[in-house]
């Protein structure tokens, strides 16, 4: 390792944290970071390490693990309802921060992640990873020059499918809260995020000043206290809509993508692949593909070499305004036992007609109950939301 390596401590290295430090033994190969320790309850077995990582030190008190270790960035992909206390740990000691998403489960808890780190003076990177995507300002440009003239609103669709033990695989997993505190794990907010995250960028509203208004409807097929099918229409401060269908119960599982509309074409992003189809008035079709910068990457590179971040705890304001309205909302219903079958060798639940439904709310930017689902809850009308 070089004198310029910076050691990284890693807060939940299963689940999810696997990828993380499969990445980080990625950085470590090319000698930018160091895996210095990494914080769980029931330490990683050596087996679970990836090769390579060498043996960093094991501790379920992260505050202690930052001061042993010397980490100067902590990578968080907890609990949801540990970010924020977690995030302040790092901060109070001026440990940097990557902290994945969704980086709270309410606005207030966001708030005083986002305040206290900025008061500490160090560096938060929050985990969107399409946002990192080079696709991103590649779209902003073919809007700013007018390639399919006035943008008119932003759609997601995401058709994804969760077996039943994905629900199970953590006490917190499909809750909205646990022991009086907030989780707010549902189909939006977590699995899918990136598409309400992603859509609001390309709107050029990423900021919480920039929403508002925010409607809701959110559905369950299984046996969860969140959502699995559900769907949000926010308004911009520009007047735009941004309109994301989401489910877990689909019947063909296929990439999620955010959909601009403009007066003359449209820009569909496969978020996931990096993958852009251009579509405009008297042209053929283009499609690009981009590459991507890893955020762990990109916050070694601004402590280093003074780097702009990608993906700011500002900068996801308006998506935590989306978990806000979310965790204000009724219990999502669930639906009607014949709106759903079982598929046995899956062990998942499926809702018949919700891929194309899910589609159709990204091309037309209507909600679930506009498109005439029978089992759609009324649409609410238009929540305003206060910045």
């Amino acid at each position: 390792m070089s004198s310029t390596t910076i050691d990284i401590v890693l807060a939940g290295a299963r689940g999810h944290g696997r990828w993380h430090l499969d990445n980080i033994r990625r950085l470590q190969d090319k000698g930018i970071v160091r895996l210095a320790g990494i914080c769980e309850l029931t330490p990683l077995t050596g087996g679970e390490l990836p090769e390579g990582l060498g043996t960093p030190e094991q501790s379920a008190d992260f505050g202690a693990l930052l001061d042993s270790t010397g980490a100067r960035i902590a990578v968080i992909c907890t609990p949801i309802p540990t970010h924020t206390d977690l995030a302040l740990t790092a901060a109070a000691k001026g440990v940097h921060v990557l902290l994945e998403k969704p980086p709270a489960p309410s606005y207030a808890e966001y708030r005083r992640m986002a305040d206290g780190v900025a008061a500490a003076g160090v560096a938060c990177q929050i985990g969107f990873q399409s946002l990192g995507s080079h696709a991103v300002p590649a779209i902003r440009e073919m809007i700013a020059e007018g390639a399919i003239g006035e943008i008119t609103g932003v759609g997601g669709a995401g058709a994804w499918a969760r077996a039943e033990e994905y629900y199970r695989r953590a006490p917190w997993a499909g809750r909205r809260r646990m022991n009086g505190v907030d989780v707010i794990d549902g189909a939006l907010t977590n699995p899918l995020a990136h598409a309400v995250a992603t859509g609001l960028a390309l709107a050029g509203a990423a900021r919480a000043e920039d929403v508002t208004g925010i409607e809701t409807e959110l559905l369950r097929a299984n046996d969860i206290e969140s959502d699995d099918t559900s769907c949000v229409r926010v308004t911009t401060a520009g007047g735009l809509p941004v309109t994301v269908a989401a489910t877990l119960c689909a019947e063909h599982p296929d990439d999620p993508y955010v959909l601009v509309h403009g007066s003359r074409g449209r820009i569909t992003f496969w978020y996931k692949q990096d993958r852009v189809l251009l579509q405009r008035a008297d042209h053929g079709p283009e499609e690009y593909e981009f590459g991507r910068t890893d955020l762990l990457e990109n916050l070694v590179d601004h402590l280093t070499d003074g780097a702009g971040l990608l993906v700011t705890p500002d900068g996801t304001g308006a998506f935590m305004k989306v978990v806000e309205a979310i965790r204000l909302a009724p219990d999502p219903a669930p639906l009607p036992e014949q709106a759903w079958h079982l598929i046995p060798e899956e062990n998942r639940r499926v809702v018949p007609g919700i891929d194309g439904l899910v589609t159709a709310a990204a091309d037309t930017l209507s909600l679930y109950s506009e498109l005439g689902a029978p089992w759609a809850l009324a649409a609410a009308p238009p929540k305003e939301v206060s910045t």
